[in-house]
Parts: structure tokens; C-alpha cells; sequence
């Protein structure tokens, strides 16, 4: 069961929002939903190379307190690190904790 203790991250929830570009088209910017604790825990790292730029992928677990706000595609912030939502998950069913699979890129 996660430790509440070691969430010391503190992060911003954003969600994709798409607006029009005033062109016919639409441009997706990102709203923040809420700021929240987190434990973020680096799972995997894959180096691939794309054109002349190598690529980082980092793999983390991100543990929050149970929320109803979060889906596929939302996206964490810190700083200047964007963690990208792939896929959450209730560990034990009790509706306490989210554990959060995000991938990290790093340029």
C-alpha cells in the first residue's frame, strides 16, 4: 500500500483542451485541472534515436490520492518535466490511491 508520507511531489494536473486556431482548424492547449501531491517512482528508460536528436524515454509510476478528474491523455507537470498519462489504475479498489503510468520525455 502506498505510503501518503512520501508524496513530496508537487504537480499540476492538466487536461487537453482544443481551441479554434482561426484557420478552420483547432490547436490543443493544456488547462490545469489541480495541483496535487505525488510519489513518482522511474519504472523503465529507453534511449532511441529520431533524426539527429536522441530521445529519452522515462517510464514512471506516479502514486496520487483518488480522484475522479483523471483520465488517458492528461498530462502531469513539475517545473519543466511533462509526464504524460498512458493509463491509471485503482491499486486495491478502496478508491484511496491512483497509481498513474506516465512516460517522460527527455531531449
Amino acid at each position: 500500500m502506498p505510503d501518503p508520507g512520501r508524496m513530496t511531489a508537487r504537480l499540476t494536473l492538466e487536461q487537453p483542451v482544443n481551441e479554434p486556431d482561426g484557420q478552420g482548424g483547432v490547436s490543443q492547449n493544456w488547462q490545469a485541472i489541480a495541483t496535487l501531491w505525488a510519489l513518482i517512482e522511474p519504472q523503465s528508460f529507453t534511449r532511441e534515436e529520431r533524426g539527429e536528436a536522441e530521445i529519452a524515454t522515462i517510464n514512471q509510476t506516479v502514486t496520487i490520492r483518488f480522484r475522479t478528474d483523471v483520465a488517458r491523455g492528461h498530462r502531469l507537470v513539475k517545473g519543466t518535466r511533462i509526464l504524460a498519462v498512458r493509463a491509471l489504475r485503482d491499486p486495491d479498489e478502496t478508491k484511496r490511491f491512483l497509481l498513474l503510468d506516465c512516460e517522460e520525455e527527455v531531449r
